[in-house]
């Protein structure tokens, strides 16, 4: 059966939607932002809110670490400004005292194998691996010796390499979420259908959805395709600066996209045709043979 424990909660076939919060590197390395990130998701009703960890002199190709750019701080080499946005040690044990204290789920896809040694000192239920990890199979593996359930994102990836990754890893406490690897992206190229193949193809594994795009329609239409859980970004502001800011979710916007979901939970019910008790009146009055 396609469901996996996740803290206190299942994600899976017959389970409410797990609704994900990415807060990825939106907090420009600040933690008094990640908490009001956090507070945030909690607020809007969110299971779990997702970080993202990155080792910059590991993840930075080398012939890009010395080229300028403006930031928020000035302008500086490009390693430099990676660093500059990364949470340290000290902030993660904030933000999983504060989680804790909050009682919602964090956890991180991490970028290289030295970040997912680092997230692990916290035990977070799960490690999620980004698109473009989806074929790293060292680090892939690296999470999956951890022991605990992996969620894999699939934009900028053909079915073949999903199918080659899933062989090579396994399907045993794997998540899968479709996605689309543009920032925003256009809607015609959401490509929603995907998760049906998906489900049809791993019926044994919980299919979610990651998405970049405007709006929140996309999102409510994966609930209901069967999308098991979902991911979006979200933003305190999305004109603040950061590259993940314009295709992220208010929380305003995040708190409607929750209870809408819940509300389309509701409404799909069990797919088996039944008379209700509040057709019965009606029933009465109006059917006639």
């Amino acid at each position: 059966m396609a469901k996996i424990k996740i803290g206190s909660k299942y994600i899976g076939n017959g389970e409410r939607v797990y609704i994900i919060a990415e807060i990825g590197i939106n907090h420009n390395g600040s933690y008094v932002l990640a908490k009001e990130l956090i507070k945030g998701a909690k607020f809007a009703g969110c299971d779990a809110v997702k970080f993202q960890k990155r080792t910059p002199e590991l993840c930075v190709p080398k012939d890009q670490w010395d080229i300028e750019r403006e930031t928020p701080w000035g302008r500086m080499r490009y390693i430099d400004y990676r660093h500059k946005v990364e949470l340290n040690f000290d902030d993660f044990c904030r933000i999983d005292e504060y989680c804790k204290k909050e009682n919602i789920v964090w956890f991180a896809s991490c970028w290289d194998e030295e970040s997912v040694e680092f997230i692990d000192q916290f035990d977070t239920p799960l490690f999620k691996a980004a698109s473009a990890s989806l074929t790293d199979l060292s680090l892939l593996n690296k999470k999956r010796e951890t022991g605990k359930p992996l969620m894999i994102s699939t934009g900028m990836s053909t079915i073949e390499e999903i199918n080659s990754t899933v062989k090579a890893i396994g399907t045993e406490d794997l998540m899968i979420a479709h996605s689309t690897s543009a920032y925003p992206c256009k809607l015609e190229e959401l490509n929603l259908k995907v998760i049906r193949t998906l489900k049809h193809i791993y019926p044994e594994v919980p299919v979610g959805y990651s998405g970049h795009e405007t709006g929140l329609s996309p999102s409510w239409a994966a609930v209901a395709l069967g999308a098991a859980f979902i991911e979006r970004h979200i933003t305190l502001d999305r004109a603040m600066w950061g590259t993940d800011q314009a295709a992220s979710v208010e929380i305003g916007g995040f708190k409607r996209l929750v209870e809408n979901i819940r509300d389309i939970e509701k409404a799909l019910g069990d797919g088996l045709k039944k008379v209700y008790e509040s057709e019965m009146s009606s029933r009465k009055k109006l059917r006639r043979v």
